[in-house]
This record gives structure tokens, C-alpha cells and sequence, in this order.
């Protein structure tokens, strides 16, 4: 088993690398498809998340109003940590379940949005970290997300910078092209990167 660490900042094309590794085969665990399930309505995740921070941040059907909630922890570092600290926690254990439940010649790739953040470089036999120019993603954000200006920078500013997330990267793709120059450099990724290394379990 390979135990491979995904990461990069938002509008990097994080997504997109994933799901390319996934075409080679690769068992993708999606931290925050993870982090949207343990919050689902009826959750003990979502019933501490209301603890913490009031029905303010619930929508009248009683689910997670995640614009509130962003729009909150963006603008309070307090506040992102206190929720990082609830949530996290939950991701990591439904995460190592679902590794567990993997077979032994696996290639998992694990893809975390605040890898560097949430201090888990070391946890992975290889770390890539997908990566962009800024004014690039802040195009797609603005664009492609519908998000403001304002608030596409508070978020990139909220997060590890480039240099942090390149200090514990084995692997650094820029994707600052098209998707097929994307798909190449992820292929020749695999051939020679997760291919040979793909000997061992951790």
C-alpha cells in the first residue's frame, strides 16, 4: 500500500489531479467529501458545530448554512480554529477507516485541503502538492465560483502559503496550463513516482 498525500491551495486544480490519479487506479478518500458528511443534519459533528458557534449558522430546513459558517471563519481565526478542532478529528477517523478497509496493494490517495495546516505531511509516504499562480486562482474563484474578490483573497490568505505547502511536497505540480498538459504531467507522475514506490505498506 502507497499512502500518498494530496493537497494545494483552493482554485489550484487540486480536484482535478485527484480525479486524474483516480483514472490510474488510485483509491481516492476526499477529506472534504468526508467533512460535509460528518455534518450532515442528525450528526453528533453538526450538533457540536451548534454548540460552538449557534443556530445562526443553521438553514430553516436544520442543516449547515456553509455560506454563514464561511463567511464567520473567514473573517476570525479563532473561530476557523475552534471549528477546525471539532471537525478534523471526525474526518481523520472516517478517513482511517476507509484506508483501512483498502486492499493491502492500494495506491490511496489521500486529498486534504489543509494537509500543511492540520500538521500531516508526515503521516503520508509521498506529499504532492498541486499548485497555480495566484492571479490564476483567483480568476477561477471569481469566475467559475461566483465568489468576490474580497472574499476569494481572505480565503487563499487563510490557508498555508506556497511556500509553506512546497517545504513539505516531494512532488510540486504547477498547473497553470490546460488540462491535457495536466493529465501529462500527472501520468508521468505515476509512472515514476507511485509505480516504483508502490512496494511497501506503511
Amino acid at each position: 500500500m502507497l499512502n500518498v498525500g494530496l493537497t494545494g491551495g483552493i482554485a489550484a486544480g487540486k480536484s482535478a489531479v485527484a480525479a486524474l490519479l483516480v483514472e490510474h487506479g488510485a483509491v481516492l478518500i476526499d477529506a472534504d467529501a468526508i467533512a460535509r458528511a460528518v455534518v450532515e443534519p442528525g450528526t453528533p459533528g453538526l450538533a457540536a458545530v451548534v454548540a460552538a458557534f449557534g443556530q445562526d449558522i443553521l438553514t430553516p430546513a436544520g442543516a449547515l448554512d456553509r455560506p454563514a459558517l464561511g463567511t464567520l471563519i473567514f473573517a476570525d481565526t479563532a473561530a476557523r480554529l475552534k471549528l477546525n478542532s471539532i471537525v478534523h478529528p471526525l474526518v481523520r477517523a472516517q478517513a482511517e477507516k476507509l484506508r483501512a478497509d483498502a486492499v493491502p496493494q492500494a495506491v490511496i490517495v489521500q486529498d486534504i485541503p489543509l494537509l500543511v495546516e492540520s500538521g500531516q505531511a508526515g503521516n503520508f509516504d509521498l506529499v504532492i502538492v498541486v499548485a497555480a499562480p495566484l492571479e490564476q486562482r483567483l480568476q477561477r474563484m471569481v469566475h467559475d465560483r461566483g465568489m468576490s474578490l474580497d472574499d476569494a483573497k481572505a480565503r487563499i490568505a487563510a490557508q498555508a502559503t506556497d511556500e509553506e505547502r512546497a517545504a513539505v511536497a516531494d512532488i510540486v505540480i504547477t498547473n497553470s496550463g490546460t488540462l491535457e498538459e495536466l493529465r501529462n504531467l500527472v501520468d508521468s507522475i505515476w509512472e515514476t513516482h507511485i509505480v516504483p514506490n508502490n512496494t511497501h505498506a506503511r
